[in-house]
């Protein structure tokens, strides 16, 4: 049986802080994720990776990542982080993304100390926490019918 759970692809413009916050804690709720940047930082933000390293995750070795159209393609879901993604993105790549995109318009923790960063980090996690709970009432209504179809093969779901 196939993978229901879509693909979520979170975006901004260095993936040096909120989309690479995003990615991790929507790895660990289970969900197919990865991040990516316009125009990627050389490294991930100092302070994000102190304050993800305080929840248990190691960013030490993490990378920032170019957005590419084939990223685009194959996710289900683009969330953008609140970053103005539409100056520094091309036309083609933003039409792509917005069938699929959502906007989390969160503020850019670059140069903000430890405390601000924390904020962000914890709306950030409390928000992949809802997508995740979305997730998995798609997840469940999808087996119900899949069950249903075994059961009753001819009958139509309307």
């Amino acid at each position: 049986m196939p993978n229901p759970s879509p693909k979520i692809l979170f975006v901004c413009v260095e993936n040096a802080g909120r989309s690479q916050m995003a990615e991790a804690f929507a790895r660990r709720k289970g969900l197919q994720a990865s991040s990516a940047g316009t125009m990627p930082a050389a490294q991930v933000n100092p302070a994000v990776v102190q304050a993800m390293s305080e929840k248990a995750f190691v960013f030490n070795m993490k990378k920032p990542k170019m957005l590419t159209t084939e990223m685009i393609d194959a996710a289900d879901l683009v969330v953008t982080m609140g970053c103005s993604i539409e100056k520094v993105c091309p036309r083609p790549m933003l039409e792509k993304m917005n069938k699929k995109l959502v906007d989390w318009n969160l503020e850019d923790p670059k140069g903000m100390p430890l405390p601000e960063v924390r904020k962000i980090r914890n709306e950030i996690e409390k928000r992949v926490e809802e997508l995740a709970k979305n997730q998995q009432c798609r997840l469940r209504l999808v087996a119900r019918f899949e069950v249903a179809e075994r059961i009753l093969p001819n009958a139509r779901v309307r």
